[in-house]
């Protein structure tokens, strides 16, 4: 069974960082892409970031280079950088397992079964 438990999510000023961590379990993290979404409030989810299996990263355009995905196998963890934050940013935050070594950018692509609880993120002055 895959499970996945975020954790990192805060307040924090606008300029400010945070590490957002997920932690996997149930299934050969190494040979899948993670990804991230977020959701915030009267929106609707949308991708953040990918890590493939091949240790490829991509990112949604408004990430604009504050952003960084980065992933260790050895201890089933995929992370999230977010640096620069903005209010705009304010969102629960979410990752999710690719069904595949590559990343999928639709949310609706996500098994329902492949996404954790999430973590909340709050930018605000």
């Amino acid at each position: 069974e895959v499970q996945l438990v975020e954790s990192g999510g805060g307040f924090v000023q606008p300029g400010g960082s945070l590490r957002l961590s997920c932690l996997a379990s149930g299934f050969t993290f190494g040979n899948y892409a993670m990804m991230w979404f977020r959701h915030a409030t009267g929106q609707e989810r949308e991708w953040v970031s990918t890590m493939t299996r091949d240790a490829e990263t991509y990112y949604a355009d408004f990430c604009e280079g504050r952003f960084t995905v980065f992933r260790d196998n050895a201890q089933n963890n995929v992370y999230l950088q977010l640096n620069s934050l903005k209010t705009e940013g304010s969102a629960m935050y979410y990752c999710a397992k690719s069904p595949y070594w590559f990343g999928l950018t639709s949310y609706r692509s996500v098994n329902d079964n492949a996404w954790g609880q999430g973590t909340q993120v709050t930018v605000s002055s």
